[in-house]
């Protein structure tokens, strides 16, 4: 392998130290249309092989933006395909370094046919190891489906270009007017990629997202030994309703918690987390996004967006896919209401809903707020086959505010009638006793306490098994 291209230099970066091996290094292109070389191509631009990450044994690919512009023929695909083939017969994550021009025009279709077998090759590794994709230069047309296809997407912040036709193609738009290939467009508005930063620090992230993802859908995650508190109380638990990224950082070992697509519908949190060693996946509705110095910077309402729930189905698909237990944080009032959202808003939910409902992995909910409506229900419910829920003293769970209830109940009566109603509708209706009375919530539970509750519970489910319908797959 060469060391001096910019392909290999990324790889060795990313892999521990000293532990790549290369595979297929000699291959080079045997087309020749249009006076093609064959020692034009070294590696037919593509560095492939496996290394280790933090000990885990992964497969890597990277593209050579050098030789072709990183091009993708027929033996430039069949390296990638190769990879997949040995990463799925072995149990291995599969690692993309994408920095490419897209199809090699020189190969015709060939080339299109090249596509078309790594398109299966990422169909077939679906939900049996995970794939993730940094793109490092350019990913534009047919490739984008790549990151597309996998299960984490990475993007370098400044200089890396995401798109299937390019911004200046676009009727009535320019790059000046929107960048519609940026890593800014592609994370919050299109909620391609997970992250968004530098080079240096999205090959160190992939390093730290691979730390919690097992190897592949029958291993299971690594059991890490854990030093912290298993009971550990929390004080400041209670005033991070709002910003739930900082609860699930309190609740977890060390207050590493690992949050991916944190820039699209932001009022959904989704991430890794470690619970007494164990990776857990969480879901949670968020009101408020905190500086770095805990200062509220954006306010947001408790609802359920269209792109809130399509991250989170995705997200709760995956942890499904590999085994990965659930978490949710409940605190949701209801469903956005702008005419925007209203165009996918229904559907979204309803994928969110099924992705609860379908997962038979551990899942645990613990409601720190409202839980108000069907939007609730859609927050990982009992009826949805949540195996345990805690309420905090405080929540509110039914099925609308109060005073609204009593406005309905009690139209055109007077301000006093509606108000001591409402006191009424509260008491009975909305209290987590209420619910807790019900058998909706198994346990009421001091904010401070959340962390030896939810610990406890996932250990108690840790051999959970559950039976549902033969069927080749669902489709919602």
């Amino acid at each position: 392998m060469s060391t001096t291209s910019k392909a290999s230099q990324r790889i060795t970066a990313l892999l521990d130290d000293n532990s790549f091996v290369e595979i297929g290094g000699l291959v080079t292109a045997r087309a020749t249309d249009f006076n093609m070389k064959p020692d034009e191509t070294p590696s037919d631009g593509c560095v492939t092989g496996y290394g280790v990450i933090g000990g885990k044994p992964v497969y890597v690919y990277s593209q050579d933006a050098s030789v072709m512009n990183g091009t993708i023929g027929e033996m430039h695909a069949r390296k990638i395909a190769n990879i997949y083939d040995l990463a799925m017969k072995t149990g291995a994550p599969v690692i993309g370094l994408i920095d490419s021009a897209g199809l090699r025009l020189q190969e015709a279709t060939d080339a299109l046919n090249a596509f078309g077998a790594i398109y299966m090759k990422q169909t077939l590794a679906s939900g049996v190891v995970p794939q993730i994709t940094a793109i490092l230069g350019s990913c534009g047309g047919g490739l984008a489906l790549f990151p597309t296809m996998t299960d984490f997407t990475f993007m370098e912040e400044k200089n890396a270009k995401l798109f299937v036709n390019a911004p200046n193609a676009l009727d009535g738009n320019v790059v000046t007017k929107c960048d519609s290939a940026s890593a800014a467009f592609q994370s919050e508005e299109s909620g391609i990629v997970d992250v968004v930063a530098d080079e240096a620090t999205v090959i160190a992230k992939i390093r730290d997202l691979i730390a919690f993802l097992p190897s592949n859908n029958n291993e299971g995650s690594d059991i890490v030994e854990c030093t912290d508190d298993l009971n550990r109380v929390n004080a400041e638990l209670a005033g991070c309703v709002g910003d739930t990224s900082i609860a699930l950082a309190v609740i977890a070992d060390d207050s590493d918690f690992f949050e991916v697509k944190k820039n699209y519908g932001k009022e959904m949190v989704v991430g890794f987390l470690k619970l007494d060693g164990v990776t857990v996946g969480a879901v949670a509705n968020r009101s408020e996004i905190c500086d770095e110095e805990g200062k509220v910077a954006e306010k947001l309402d408790a609802v359920l967006s269209k792109e809130g729930c399509e991250k989170a189905a995705d997200f709760v698909n995956f942890c499904d896919a590999f085994d990965i237990p659930v978490l949710t944080l409940t605190n949701v009032k209801g469903y956005k209401a702008t005419m925007c959202s209203e165009k996918g808003i229904a559907k979204a939910a309803a994928k969110l809903t099924y992705a609860f409902a379908n997962a038979t992995v551990p899942k645990v909910n613990v409601i720190i707020g409202k839980a108000l409506g069907t939007a609730a229900t859609v927050m990982n419910s009992k009826a949805l086959g949540a195996d345990i829920t805690y309420a905090w003293p405080n929540a509110e769970i039914g099925a609308m505010d109060g005073k609204l209830a009593a406005k309905i109940m009690y139209d055109g009566q007077g301000a006093d009638v509606i108000n001591e109603k409402a006191a009424a509708y509260e008491a009975l209706q909305l209290s987590a006793v209420s619910a807790a009375r019900r058998g909706y919530v198994d346990r009421i539970v001091e904010a401070a306490d959340t962390r030896k509750y939810v610990i406890g519970a996932f250990e108690m489910l840790f051999t959970k098994s559950e039976d549902r319908p033969v069927k080749k797959h669902g489709t919602v």
